[in-house]
């Protein structure tokens, strides 16, 4: 017959402190740094939060105060005109102070000065577009260029169209789209221009940081105008494209955003 014997279970599961795995030291290391730099950013993203969260209540007031601002001006531009229509008058409008220059010819046969001067205001491809400010030394460099480029005054719209659908930013020489306005408030911030609206605001109303902005913004890449061009080689009173268009400079940048 089989005999069965039985032992105490303490035998088999008792083992001493010594036979224990130890964790190498390294390891418990790695895991404080671990837990230390998650903490750290814990923190930081709770701050990140906060400081966003202010941020964009002090861009929507930004906004809302711009949108008033040209509210007022338009309103008072009509009271004006009223004014001197009823006394028998014509107002005249101020001399405008930006210029939105469209390059339009290409490179064959092109005059040394007229490259270069292409070249300081960044036209370098077909269908690029800059935002200029007038005064006697850009109005004299644009008379130089004019037979390449198509020029006139940028409405309202025609600044935030482009800046929104079209707008790239200079970011360590790289070309950044303009999708969020940290990008734009790492580069300018320090200028106090810390979203789009500024942006747009500066180059409309030609402010005092519009060369800090316009050299930050990369040239605009446009297409062609929808239906094509008329005749490069005719001025736009001659029934062609190039020179100034004044206002009816917007009905084409549009056409080609």
């Amino acid at each position: 017959s089989l005999q069965r014997h039985f032992f105490p279970l303490g035998n088999y599961f008792t083992m001493s402190a010594a036979s224990i795995p130890r964790v190498p030291e390294s390891i418990l290391k790695k895991r404080r740094t671990a837990e230390k730099i998650a903490a750290e950013r814990a923190v930081k993203a709770v701050e990140a939060k906060k400081a966003k969260k202010a941020n964009r209540r002090e861009v929507f007031k930004r906004a809302e105060s711009y949108v008033k601002e040209y509210r007022r001006t338009e309103r008072d531009l009509i009271r004006v005109k009223r004014q001197a229509r009823k006394a028998g008058n014509f107002y005249c409008p101020p001399e405008a102070k930006v210029a939105i220059l469209v390059r339009i010819k290409g490179i064959n046969a092109v005059a040394p000065k007229v490259r270069k001067v292409l070249q300081l205001f960044r036209l370098l491809q077909i269908n690029n577009a800059v935002f200029v400010k007038l005064n006697k030394a850009t109005i004299n460099m644009i008379r130089i260029i004019e037979p390449y480029i198509a020029w006139g005054y940028p409405n309202l719209k025609t600044v935030r169209d482009l800046c929104y659908k079209r707008g790239y930013g200079k970011v360590n020489k790289n070309r950044i789209a303009l999708s969020d306005n940290s990008v734009i408030e790492k580069s300018l911030g320090d200028i106090g221009v810390i979203c789009i609206e500024d942006v747009i605001h500066e180059v409309f109303t030609a402010g005092e940081n519009f060369k800090k902005v316009t050299n930050f913004l990369w040239p605009f890449k446009l297409n062609n105008p929808t239906g094509g061009w008329k005749k490069k080689t005719n001025h736009f009173t001659e029934g062609g494209d190039y020179g100034n268009r004044e206002q009816y400079i917007n009905k084409l940048v549009q056409s080609m955003t």
